[in-house]
C-alpha cells in the first residue's frame, strides 16, 4: 500500500507596508508564482517569531525597515509546490525607500486599487481585508 504523500508546510509573513495611504505591491521575479503579484516577505526561520522574521525579510528583500504593527490575516492555502500558511502584518516604512533585490516590480497602489494586480492565491484574502479596512481612509 503506498504511503499518502505529504506536502511540505511552509509558514510565510508578509509585509503590507501603508505610506501616504497606499500600500506597497511586489511582483514576483523567477521561481514559483512568477509574475504574480504579492506582499512582501518571505519564510520564518527556526527560532524567529513572525515579526521578527518580517523585519529581517524586508530588509533582505527591500533594503529598508519597517516597524511591524497589527496582524490582517493569516491564510493557508495549497499550491502544487506546497501547503503555505501565509501571515500578513500592518507595517510602516520607517527608514529606506523600497529597492528591487529579489522582485521584478514593486509599486504604491491606493487600497481601492489593489484588486486590479494578479495576487498569488495566499495574498487575496489579505487584499480584500485591506480594501474593506482601509477604504474610508
Amino acid at each position: 500500500m503506498e504511503q499518502p504523500v505529504t506536502k511540505k508546510q511552509i509558514n510565510v509573513v508578509g509585509a503590507v507596508i501603508v505610506k501616504d495611504g497606499d500600500v506597497l505591491c511586489a511582483q514576483r521575479g523567477d521561481g514559483a508564482l512568477a509574475g504574480m503579484w504579492e506582499f512582501p516577505g518571505g519564510k520564518i526561520e527556526p527560532g524567529e517569531t513572525p515579526r521578527h522574521a518580517l523585519e529581517r525579510e524586508i530588509d533582505e528583500e527591500l533594503e529598508c525597515q519597517v516597524r511591524v504593527g497589527d496582524e490582517v490575516v493569516s491564510t493557508t492555502h495549497e499550491y502544487d509546490f506546497g501547503i503555505v500558511t501565509l501571515t500578513t502584518f500592518y507595517c510602516e516604512l520607517i527608514d529606506g525607500t523600497p529597492s528591487l533585490t529579489e522582485h521584478a516590480a514593486v509599486e504604491w497602489r491606493a487600497p481601492s486599487r489593489l484588486s486590479e494586480l494578479g495576487w498569488a492565491p495566499a495574498d487575496i484574502p489579505a487584499v480584500e481585508k485591506i480594501r474593506a479596512e482601509l477604504a474610508d481612509r
